[in-house]
């Protein structure tokens, strides 16, 4: 029966394939007596055995797609299972208890990971994490469910999930994967924003396509529109198919001017940049003809990992950036970690507002050490390109002026051991907190530039988590209040000679770009694979007219009457 959903468009394009479901699977069992002792043990082996050759395979994957280091994880996961020490004892308890293999793996394996956990030793206790997820997958073997793993995906589908998290979609293989769609999140959420990294179409927000699909059941996905279609008609194949068709030839227009620059039909030019989270992004970058980078994320270097990144490891990827980008501006964010971003071998306090909380800047200053190590890398790094460095989350002037300090003491000490450094780093901060954005024109007179996240900015503006559906409708790019503070900051930077650019997700929104061309914004950082179709709309603008519809725009009362005046100014 074909079942037809409304999400949101998240990432551009249409996918058709099988669905893969990406949920967690009901693990639960009762204990039982069993009469055949000997086919319980055996049949316990075998979903060790089956395990292994799992583990096995994961890891060489992970080994590929992430790397040695992250792929090491999975090792201390095979020795449990090849621990006679651990494996006897669940045998030994089928035999003598006459029990089910589900309840001797949970009973011995509690008694271990208990073990575990109440040691000083911190190696051992995360030798108790490695216990779970080991009995976890022997449990699904002996229920004969199957615990999803992306890394293993080795065929066309759309991933089908309640959500992902950014080390779900970093093992993501873009060659499978044509698309995936959730149950909640919204456009500014990590899953939308790594769809638009990977460009693979991306629906979110559908509330209950987890519970509407089975596994490989046939799904469209109108990444253009927000729709999704589970058993579709062979008709509706036909029809999608089409759209897919028609979108890829609007691509290959757009694809010719990727090597132009950006000028309005005015001939006023402004920086189209990208938002990358890795080096791996970089091709994207390139093919889709991107001015710069506009932000590096940085975090995803510590992310699908249980250890911080060595110095060298940093400065291996920040060196293959800049060099990649072969001169262009380079901006790369420092830590942001935090609010909905965790890394598991960081203890962080269990807060009530995560968002509001302790994080990005704010960790770094506490965790000096981990934030010195990544300045160093990137100081290090600075002379293969054109580097400009941005802290995250700043909320004060004395916030910027501590994390300044901190950059140029190590610069010093870098120079004073013979290190080059260059020279001409550009120092800026994230404008994401009312409070600087408000004081912009004090700011200003410190930083080099400014850029605007404009996803945790209209957040705490309107007092609304981008995160929460139930107060979705409060997340209004284009609603007055958030134009005039962009604004503000767009003319305290020029005010002292300074530039602003832009890169949350605001920046590629095809409404917005009239506006903030209007502003005067400097440059517009997006998904790479947002650019060439912002290319082709700024072409088509008038910006001395994009002045006008921005001076009216401010002075209206709702958003929904900017974008009546955006459609006006746009159609003329």
């Amino acid at each position: 029966m074909v079942k037809e959903l409304k999400g949101i468009a998240a990432s551009d394009g249409i996918a058709i394939a099988k669905a893969y479901l990406l949920v967690e699977p009901d693990l639960s069992f009762e204990k039982s007596e069993v009469a055949d002792a000997e086919s319980e043990v055996k049949r316990f082996q075998d979903a060790v055995s089956i395990s292994q050759s799992e583990l096995t395979k994961i890891r060489e994957q992970a080994a590929k797609s992430l790397g040695e280091d992250k792929a090491q994880i999975f090792d201390a996961h095979l020795l449990v299972l090849g621990d006679p020490e651990m494996i006897g004892p669940i045998e030994e308890n089928i035999k003598n208890n006459k029990v089910n293999a589900e309840s001797a793996l949970q009973e011995t394996t509690d008694m271990f990971i208990s073990m575990f956990e109440s040691m000083d030793n911190e190696y051992m206790r995360e030798r108790a994490a490695d216990i779970r997820d080991v009995r976890k997958r022997i449990l699904s073997h002996l229920l004969g469910v199957t615990i999803p793993n992306p890394a293993l995906i080795d065929e066309e589908v759309v991933v089908v999930a309640k959500d992902l998290t950014p080390s779900d979609t970093a093992q993501l293989n873009r060659k499978f994967v044509k698309g995936f769609v959730t149950d909640i999140g919204g456009r500014t959420s990590h899953s939308a924003i790594m769809a638009r990294s990977l460009e693979i179409p991306a629906v979110v927000g559908t509330k209950e396509v987890t519970a509407d699909t089975k596994k490989d059941e046939m799904v469209i996905i109108d990444g253009l529109e927000g729709n999704v279609i589970i058993n579709p008609s062979d008709d509706q194949i036909a029809h999608y198919k089409k759209i897919q068709s028609d979108f890829e030839l609007q691509k290959a227009e757009w694809e010719k001017l990727k090597n132009e620059s950006t000028v309005s039909k005015d001939g006023v030019h402004v920086e189209l940049a990208a938002n990358i989270g890795t080096p791996n992004d970089l091709d994207g970058v390139i093919s889709n003809g991107g001015e710069a980078i506009g932000l590096y994320r940085t975090e995803f270097l510590y992310m699908g990992r249980d250890n911080f990144p060595t110095e060298e490891e940093q400065y291996e990827a920040y060196k293959a950036v800049l060099e990649g980008m072969e001169g262009k501006s380079v901006v790369v964010r420092t830590l942001d970690i935090g609010g909905d971003k965790t890394l598991p071998y960081l203890d962080l306090p269990e807060e009530m507002n995560p968002f509001l909380g302790f994080r990005a800047i704010r960790l770094c200053f506490a965790n000096e050490d981990l934030f010195r190590t990544q300045l160093r890398a990137l100081l290090r790094a600075s002379v293969h390109g054109k580097l400009k460095i941005m802290f995250p989350m700043i909320a004060t002037v004395a916030e910027f002026r501590q994390a300044k300090a901190i950059l140029l003491d190590e610069k010093q000490k870098l120079v004073a051991s013979g290190t080059d450094v260059n020279e001409n780093i550009e120092l800026g901060i994230m404008i994401e907190i009312p409070a600087a954005a408000v004081l912009a024109d004090q700011f200003a007179k410190e930083v080099d530039f400014f850029s605007i996240g404009t996803n945790d900015l209209i957040q705490y503006t309107m007092a609304a988590d981008r995160m929460n559906e139930r107060v979705s409708y409060l997340y209004q790019p284009y609603n007055p209040s958030i134009l005039r503070l962009v604004k503000n900051v767009i003319d305290a930077s020029h005010k002292e000679g300074k530039w602003t650019g832009m890169c949350g997700e605001m920046a590629g929104d095809q409404t917005a770009i009239p506006l903030l061309l209007g502003m005067g914004l400097d440059e517009f950082s997006m998904s790479a694979s947002s650019i060439l179709k912002s290319r082709s709309l700024i072409k088509r603008l008038d910006q001395t007219k994009m002045v006008e519809l921005a001076d009216k725009a401010l002075n209206q009362a709702t958003a929904e009457e900017v974008v009546a005046l955006v459609e006006k100014y746009t159609a003329e």
